[in-house]
């Protein structure tokens, strides 16, 4: 209830309670408040303590809550019979918010009932709404306050609760009875009405005013009703009500209905006359719509004049036999014709029938029927029937048996079929069954060889057929049939072109083989599809459609993603190495490149002197400058270098000279060489011919190996800190390129490892350089391996192969 329906409180005896309490309220407590005041004026507050005494206990143990209020609803008093009935003492719910034992989205309404009463200060409302016991439950009451004005000033909200929990219930279980009744009624198309002939009011439930296509709003009457009937069915009607109204008896009719759309309803009325107190006679009925059931009524009796003409049409015959009588109880046209007789030969007996069925096929009927009887179970059994022109016909029965009330079969129902032309043509299709089934065997064996699935679409390139393999492991695609090609993949949006180019060969009925498109599963799992089709025609060549094969290829496909990933995850990691390796050559780094750049500063100040002479020594000035671009090239090479080492760039197989690329690096690792006052022997072999590869990959596998040979030798003390490199050819025709340390060399269980990713030996690696290296040779058709030197160190050994070997 909102606030606009909020009624003047009306309760007299709350509102007199109500009353004693504001006095109560405005008289107060405390005695210093109170001025001198005579003898009179004594008498006067005694009794007006008597009469507070007295409304305290009205307040206290009167059986209604009570509850006093402050504007911003904290609650300023509370009987004990309204604290007990929400289940706390007065003490708990005193100086707490009253919206305490509301429902949250009732708060709202709590406050603007509040709020109605302050600004209408002396005037009484009254609502309903629910509150929340301290133990959860609900409890429903009819609350009337107003707000009054305390002795200072100040307003105060007084309510009185009345517990109407009880009445909601009831009309709960009364609502919850009329729904279940109105979709009884909706459910039955039965609606329920009462009619007075004295007053001439009528009353209707939902389901008639739905019946009558009347409008709830509106009140029914006998003039509506009778303007709805059908003409030809209202002097009926007339005369049924007129009679029932005049003898207060009982009625029971059907009548039609004529609907505005001009349809017509066929009800069923039925009505009792109840007799009141007052002697008047009502009437309580009930009228159903019964169209549905007329309408079955007149199909039937049409049906069986169709029955007659299919059974002859179809050459199917009906039949009832009596079981005590042993005879006919009904014989349809049909089956005095299938047995050779003319349909007008009505007392023609059941024996003639029976010496008509050849005499094998007859005792198997009669075996048949006994079963049926004693079991009483349906049967059907096929016979043959010799006719009087010598002709065989072949009959297929089905017979029910019917129980009587003792539960004996008192009769059986059946239909004979003369299949005569179908066990004829059942022969012929046999045979060429058959024959196809042994072809179709062997192109199923030639097919399942190369496909998962076996599909067909239709002439709008609509899938109409989808098959599998009887032993394939691959999951049947569902929800197909009806689709086209194009409705199928998910990646069609991201492959337009391609899917453009396949809807285009279609339109053209031009066949395609290995289709590849991606797809799912029953699962609703991606999975890769390879598919081919041909378009196939009837005999005036008109296109029918496509038939084809599907195959599950995402095994293949998901290798090939994983390779493709593996290697851009290596390529990622790689560049990540050099950036690295970088980060730690950056001293050695900038000093390649101070050099050259030091020695260009000397070169120009050389210069600039040279010129400063008189005459000025050109000749020297020249050598100068020509020294100048020299010492810039290189250091433009160093940072070139640097560059590369550091850009991210595809795999770029190159001829390469291996001994160059050995230099350049030894040139970028010059300065962390002497850091470490570390020794290099160059041992390159001349005359090596040239290998296929990614200078910047092999560079930095010569960079991390060289460095890994100086932290190696870091703890040398008394050893020499000396490092070698050579290159050489085997007799297998690979290039050698070995990197050798005298370091704290490798023991065999490390040997085994040390390529493995994240396996280390230094304290701060991360065991993927070695790992990385690997990879990279490896992807070069090399190998890259490690074995520990007799005495100290160890050596690491690239074997690539050169390009005419990598051919072979």
């Amino acid at each position: 209830m909102m606030p606009g329906q909020i009624a003047k409180f009306g309760n007299s005896a709350a509102q007199l309670l109500l009353g004693g309490l504001a006095a109560l309220r405005s008289f107060g407590t405390g005695e210093k408040d109170r001025p001198a005041v005579g003898d009179d004026s004594r008498q006067d507050i005694r009794d007006l303590r008597d009469a507070v005494k007295q409304w305290r206990e009205v307040f206290e143990h009167n059986p209604v809550m009570y509850f006093m209020v402050d504007p911003a609803g904290t609650v300023l008093n509370v009987n004990t019979f309204g604290a007990a009935q929400l289940g706390y003492t007065a003490a708990e719910l005193t100086g707490q918010s009253v919206l305490n034992v509301f429902f949250e989205k009732d708060h709202d309404f709590v406050r603007q009932c509040v709020g109605l009463c302050l600004e209408t200060v002396d005037q009484s409302h009254t609502w309903e709404i629910r509150k929340i016991r301290k133990d959860g439950s609900v409890l429903w009451v009819r609350e009337n306050a107003k707000a009054m004005l305390r002795g200072d000033g100040t307003p105060v909200v007084l309510v009185a609760c009345e517990n109407i929990t009880q009445r909601k219930e009831a009309e709960d279980a009364l609502r919850q009875s009329e729904a279940y009744l109105a979709q009884a009624q909706e459910l039955s198309r039965t609606g329920s009405f009462g009619l007075s002939p004295t007053t001439g009011e009528i009353f209707w439930s939902r389901e008639t005013f739905r019946i009558f296509q009347c409008d709830p709003a509106t009140q029914p009457n006998l003039g509506f009703v009778f303007q709805r009937i059908h003409p030809e069915d209202r002097d009926a009607v007339r005369k049924t009500l007129d009679r029932a109204f005049h003898e207060a008896e009982d009625f029971d009719h059907e009548y039609r209905l004529l609907m505005p759309d001009g349809s017509i309803k066929y009800l069923h009325s039925v009505a009792r006359a109840v007799r009141r107190a007052s002697g008047c006679v009502e009437f309580a009925g009930a009228v159903t719509d019964v169209t549905i059931a007329k309408e079955t009524e007149q199909r039937l009796r049409r049906s069986e004049a169709y029955l007659a003409e299919a059974q002859r049409l179809s050459h199917t015959s009906s039949w009832a036999w009596d079981v005590r009588r042993q005879e006919f109880a009904y014989r349809s046209a049909e089956l005095y014709r299938l047995f050779g007789f003319e349909p007008d030969q009505i007392d023609v007996p059941a024996r003639a029938f029976q010496q008509r069925i050849l005499a094998d096929d007859f005792q198997r009927i009669a075996d048949v029927e006994r079963r049926a009887i004693h079991q009483g179970e349906p049967f059907e059994i096929d016979f043959r029937i010799a006719r009087p022109d010598g002709s065989i016909r072949r009959v297929h029965t089905e017979g029910h048996p019917v129980k009587g009330r003792d539960g004996d079969v008192m009769e059986i129902i059946g239909t004979h079929v003369d299949v005569t032309e179908q066990f004829v043509a059942k022969q012929a299709l046999q045979k060429a069954f058959d024959e196809l089934k042994q072809s179709e065997q062997r192109f199923r064996d030639y097919a399942e060889t190369a496909s998962d699935w076996f599909w067909e679409t239709g002439p709008d390139h609509r899938i109409t057929r989808i098959s599998e393999h009887a032993d394939t492991a691959s999951p049947v695609p569902t929800g197909l049939i009806g689709l086209t090609r194009w409705d199928l993949p998910p990646d069609a949006e991201f492959e337009p072109e391609k899917w453009e180019q396949h809807r285009a060969a279609l339109d053209a009925h031009l066949p395609f083989r290995d289709l590849v498109y991606r797809g799912r599963d029953r699962n609703g799992s991606p999975i890769y599809v390879r598919t081919s089709g041909k378009p196939f025609h009837d005999e005036n060549g008109s296109f029918l459609g496509y038939r084809g094969v599907s195959s599950d290829v995402t095994a293949a496909i998901r290798t090939e993603q994983a390779e493709d990933a593996l290697r851009k995850a290596q390529a990622e990691l790689a560049h990540v190495t050099r950036i690295t390796t970088l980060g730690e050559l950056t001293t050695s780094i900038a000093h390649e490149i101070n050099q050259p750049l030091a020695a260009v500063i000397s070169n120009a100040d050389a210069c600039i002197g040279w010129l400063g002479r008189a005459p000025a020594d050109l000749d020297a000035a020249r050598r100068s400058v020509e020294w100048i671009v020299e010492d810039a090239n290189r250091a433009s090479e160093v940072i070139r270098r640097i560059r590369a080492l550091a850009k991210k760039t595809e795999i770029e197989m190159v001829p390469l000279d291996i001994n160059q690329v050995v230099r350049e690096v030894m040139a970028l690792v010059r300065r962390e060489l002497a850091t470490h006052a570390v020794s290099v022997r160059m041992e390159l072999a001349s005359g090596l011919p040239n290998i296929c590869g990614d200078r910047i990959q092999l560079q930095q596998v010569l960079i991390n190996l060289v460095m890994n040979g100086i932290e190696a030798m870091q703890a040398n003390v008394e050893l020499p800190r000396e490092l070698a490199i050579r290159s050489s050819r085997d007799g297998d025709g690979h290039l050698l390129l070995t990197v050798t340390d005298r370091g704290v060399g490798l023991d065999s269980d490390v040997t085994d490892r040390i390529f493995m990713p994240f396996f280390t030996t230094k304290s701060s690696g991360l065991g993927m350089g070695l790992s990385i290296c690997r990879s990279i040779i490896e992807a070069h058709a090399g190998r890259l391996s490690a074995f520990p030197n007799e005495g100290s160190g160890a050596t690491f050994q690239i074997a690539l192969p050169f390009p005419h070997e990598a051919a072979s």
